[in-house]
């Protein structure tokens, strides 16, 4: 079938025709998201302020923070928008923009945790030269390979589908752009680009896995001539990290390693990673690490006693008005 126009525009439909249930949705996701933006930026705060938190393990959990925030503003904000909007609409370069940002810092927080495993197999393995090894210029070299491979898988992907034609239909069975649902909309065959793509994403997932698990693999086996005491403490510190791992990785594979469709369930998995992780990793990192409870808590403190006293200074510049002679 030949197709007389071309698409300019992309129509989404969303989670729910439901009107009413789109505006508790409103609500809820406007929660949600304002919950991720104070829970992520309170870690990227808490580590840059709190000289406790110095070591290379917390500063890459701040940059994690910090892309947390980036990583759920490339969906949240249109989808909370979209849920009071009677066209749910995004231009054609917005796709492909809203496609590039959402792999470019997924793509940056699959290195970031790949790396943060490395951090801890150092820290285990050979704590004698932790401080050596892990050293500034290794973390600053570290984090910016994780946002190159970032760009470049982001790019990679933006490439295979920037000359695709889509002529029509332009109804995507969602609530944001991916490359997938766009795939479908291609009125050429996408079948080779359909496994270049997936080849490009499952390479980085199966590299970074790899590493990861090779990271604690090696650590449970050193663990072994540990005492109770110590494999413990070194447990606890891996923990958070391996729960946000499990959740970062668990609906990615859901839903790039299996055929696609459009079913619900897609978009349930879709909301978990893009709006839930990112809301449960400050949570997971505050409440299973006591370092970073005791800086939120020496933060809090602080941030009290400073607005105690900005109180009373404002209390005696207005009575020093009061009394001053007009």
């Amino acid at each position: 079938m030949a197709y007389l126009h071309n698409v300019t525009e992309f129509i989404f439909l969303g989670l729910s025709p439901n009107q009413k249930l789109q505006k508790i949705c409103f609500v809820i996701f406007l929660l949600l998201y304002t919950a991720i933006i104070l829970g992520n930026f309170l870690i990227v705060l808490t580590v840059m302020i709190s000289r406790s938190l110095g070591s290379p393990m917390y500063f890459f959990l701040s940059y994690l923070s910090f892309v947390e925030i980036c990583y759920s503003s490339t969906t949240a904000p249109k989808l909370i928008s979209d849920l009071l909007a009677e066209r749910k609409s995004i231009s054609l370069w917005g796709c492909i923009t809203q496609i590039f940002f959402l792999h470019f810092f997924g793509g940056i927080e699959m290195f970031l945790l790949t790396v943060m495993a490395y951090d801890r197999y150092v820290a285990i393995c050979k704590p004698l030269h932790y401080t050596s090894i892990m050293n500034r210029q290794v973390c600053a070299v570290l984090l910016g390979t994780a946002w190159t491979g970032g760009f470049v898988h982001s790019l990679a992907q933006i490439l295979l589908i920037f000359h695709l034609p889509f002529c029509g239909p332009n109804v995507i069975n969602h609530y944001f752009c991916d490359v997938l649902p766009l795939l479908k909309l291609a009125c050429s065959d996408t079948f080779l680009i359909g496994l270049l793509i997936v080849a490009n994403g499952g390479t980085l997932s199966v590299i970074s896995f790899v590493v990861l698990l090779a990271s604690y693999v090696v650590i449970l086996l050193h663990l072994r001539t540990r005492s109770s005491q110590g494999r413990c403490k070194a447990l606890s510190t891996c923990g958070s990290h391996v729960s946000v791992v499990i959740l970062f990785y668990a609906p990615c594979v859901f839903i790039y390693l299996r055929p696609s469709s459009t079913t619900s369930i897609d978009k349930m998995v879709a909301l978990f990673y893009t709006v839930i992780t990112p809301l449960l990793n400050p949570v997971i990192y505050s409440l299973r690490n006591a370092e970073v409870k005791k800086a939120m808590k020496v933060l809090w403190i602080k941030t009290m006693k400073l607005v105690r006293n900005r109180g009373w200074v404002w209390v005696f510049i207005l009575r020093c008005e009061m009394l001053s002679p007009n």
